[in-house]
């Protein structure tokens, strides 16, 4: 797995298409099979929108992934499983409020050692089931790069059994065993935090750093300046893109494009730097062809294996 690129714990670094030639993804052999490219596994979907997790998943492959796992809503699955021909799909059992059952973790948990990153929330429903089914699979994956996007990030909220209690974890001492990978938006990180949205918006390196150090993660803060935080107080910063990716269906597309560059090898916070500058690059390009309003999140990963090669190391 490769290592984190260097980056200063008080100004941070800029992610430039410098930044990323001088830290550039691990490569497969020229000899090497669909399992040395990286198995990836999403979790996401739900019977009122199948769509998020067929965005990631694609983004997984267009970023480089060799072998697609797909598991969601029974209900769906059959019509993921012909959208998404390239991927294995596996129905699981739903709640009434349109999430998973914890039998899901059992099911899952045959995967564990078999796929090398983990993506949980594109399109998830019950908040409060899918954190309790994020704490099932943790212990199950020890070790396998995990990725956490929508509402699988409730999971710093609700730990064990407290969302039966109806009431939050302690969001002060909750932290992973493990680094995982957080990607909320402002309006997300304030619900998960219980801070105002406008004050982390403005402020978002402190808001990135505070929630890595305070929950052991990685964690994306995304926004027209994208902050990426470590545990250990690196950061970096991304500016680029353009307002056509926000859009229904981009933050899908991101964490997939993430979680194929993590299954690749790449460590966190270097799948999260590629992640975020080939998303916001592939904004640009499809501004180019369509303008800056109107162009699709599904076109969005299209764009990536392009860019990949262009900041390629020379």
């Amino acid at each position: 797995m490769s290592k984190p690129m260097h980056a200063a714990t008080d100004g941070g670094a800029d992610i430039t298409a410098r930044t990323l030639r001088d830290w550039p993804l691990p490569q497969p052999s020229f000899d090497g099979d669909k399992e040395v490219r990286g198995h990836v596994l999403i979790v996401g979907g739900a019977r009122e929108m199948p769509g998020a997790v067929m965005l990631a998943a694609t983004a997984a492959l267009r970023a480089g992934a060799g072998k697609l796992t797909v598991a969601t809503a029974a209900s769906v699955a059959p019509l993921v499983g012909m959208a998404i021909p390239e991927a294995r799909v596996i129905g699981l059992a739903e709640t009434a409020n349109g999430g998973f059952t914890l039998e899901a973790a059992r099911k899952l948990g045959e995967l564990a050692g078999k796929a090398g990153a983990l993506l949980v929330g594109p399109g998830m429903q019950d908040e409060a089931a899918t954190a309790e089914l994020v704490h099932a699979l943790l212990p199950r994956f020890a070790g396998t790069a995990i990725v956490l996007d929508a509402c699988a990030m409730a999971a710093v909220r609700m730990a064990g059994e407290a969302h039966l209690l109806d009431e939050p974890k302690d969001m002060a001492h909750f932290r992973f065993a493990e680094p995982v990978l957080l990607t909320p938006h402002a309006g997300e990180l304030a619900h998960l935090t219980d801070q105002d949205k406008d004050e982390l918006a403005a402020a978002p390196e402190a808001a990135a750093l505070a929630a890595a150090r305070r929950w052991n993660a990685v964690v994306a803060l995304k926004g027209a300046t994208t902050v990426i935080a470590a545990p250990g107080g690196q950061h970096w910063r991304h500016e680029g893109g353009n307002i056509g990716l926000a859009i229904s269906g981009s933050g899908d597309a991101l964490a997939g494009i993430i979680v194929g560059l993590a299954a690749r090898g790449a460590s966190l916070e270097q799948a999260a730097a590629w992640g975020v500058a080939l998303h916001a690059s592939a904004g640009e390009q499809l501004s180019i062809k369509y303008g800056v309003l109107g162009y699709l999140a599904r076109e969005i990963s299209a764009e990536v294996p392009g860019l990949l090669r262009t900041l390629a190391p020379a």
